[in-house]
């Protein structure tokens, strides 16, 4: 399709033939068209050499591009892209690569954007649309916290490695069910900075201590906690433990909208960040193995993973108080 300033459509080129076959000078057919002459010497020589196919529009790419990624670079981003499913700056982070030129390769490839690939089959899939995003502009001026449930690997690995059989999904220990590790996860909303514990419940006096020990660490790192954000479970509405802990620590708390879990965005990106990426980025032997990794990834996340929401930088970055 033409430009919309264009002044001659195929329709047009065409009729530049006809007349011409007609025997029209080409002085008339440039003054009824309002073109220049060299404007229908021009479609008249290309009709000659290409035919009617040769009216069409062509493309406005260049013949050569000496300063194009070269195909086996593209062929590495492509690669990690498929086999991470992380976005331009993770990849450019990982390749040594400029992200703006990550983002080009993929376009030009047609690679749909990961909003729109389920995070675990990595196949296509339609959201809801995003929230509205904000930011706070100090450390501790709002701190996101939220539990995640995390089933317990039994001893051997589970279903990731063995398959869906029967005998792997009956694994017990003594007799019961392996149950689940409560993910405590606290995430500062200016600098994305976290902080996890894999506890075992997520009662008021276990929420309450998890508080405690998030701050004094937030404080290790120079920053105080002004507020929670959490949602509107009852031990952080109405747990004697959880409302003493805020007192003493002199924390004010907030509360999600009811059945609005996108309101602690920062919290559950966390936590599908630690799903994709650490929980079931790979098979793990036992649920020990795990939990004695996570201090290791959560420190990895805090100091060294690009964070595209931030500029490409690692949340420890941005402490500035």
């Amino acid at each position: 399709m033409a430009h919309r300033n264009a002044r001659t459509t195929l329709y047009a080129r065409r009729l530049i033939v006809q007349r011409q076959q007609a025997g029209w000078p080409a002085a008339r057919i440039a003054e009824q068209l309002g073109i220049s002459r060299a404007t229908v010497h021009k479609w008249i020589n290309r009709f000659r050499v290409e035919g009617w196919d040769g009216l069409h529009d062509r493309s406005s790419r260049p013949h050569h591009s000496p300063t194009r990624t070269r195909n086996d670079t593209e062929g590495q981003v492509l690669a990690l892209r498929a086999t991470a499913r992380r976005g331009p700056v993770f990849l450019a982070h990982e390749l040594g690569m400029a992200a703006s030129t990550v983002g080009r390769i993929l376009r030009r490839h047609r690679v749909m954007p990961l909003r729109a690939l389920d995070p675990i089959t990595g196949g296509p899939v339609r959201r809801q649309q995003s929230a509205r995003r904000y930011e706070h502009p100090r450390p501790g001026d709002l701190v996101h916290i939220d539990v995640k449930k995390l089933g317990r690997v039994p001893d051997g690995g589970g279903w990731r490695l063995h398959g869906r059989s029967e005998e792997v999904r009956g694994r017990k220990v003594h007799g019961r069910a392996l149950g689940y590790d409560f993910l405590h996860v606290a995430v500062d909303d200016h600098s994305r900075l976290a902080y996890a514990e894999a506890l075992p419940d997520e009662r008021a006096p276990t929420s309450a201590g998890f508080l405690r020990r998030a701050t004094a660490w937030f404080a290790d790192h120079g920053v105080t906690l002004a507020r929670v954000l959490t949602d509107n479970a009852r031990v952080y509405r109405a747990g004697r433990g959880w409302t003493q802990a805020c007192i003493d620590l002199g924390i004010s708390r907030r509360f999600t909208r009811p059945h609005c879990p996108w309101t602690n965005g920062k919290a559950e990106r966390f936590n599908r960040t630690l799903l994709d990426e650490f929980a079931y980025a790979r098979p793990w032997l036992s649920n020990t193995d795990r939990l004695a990794a996570l201090d290791d990834w959560v420190h990895a996340y805090n100091t060294q993973r690009a964070h595209s929401a931030i500029g490409g930088h690692p949340p420890i970055t941005r402490l500035t108080n």
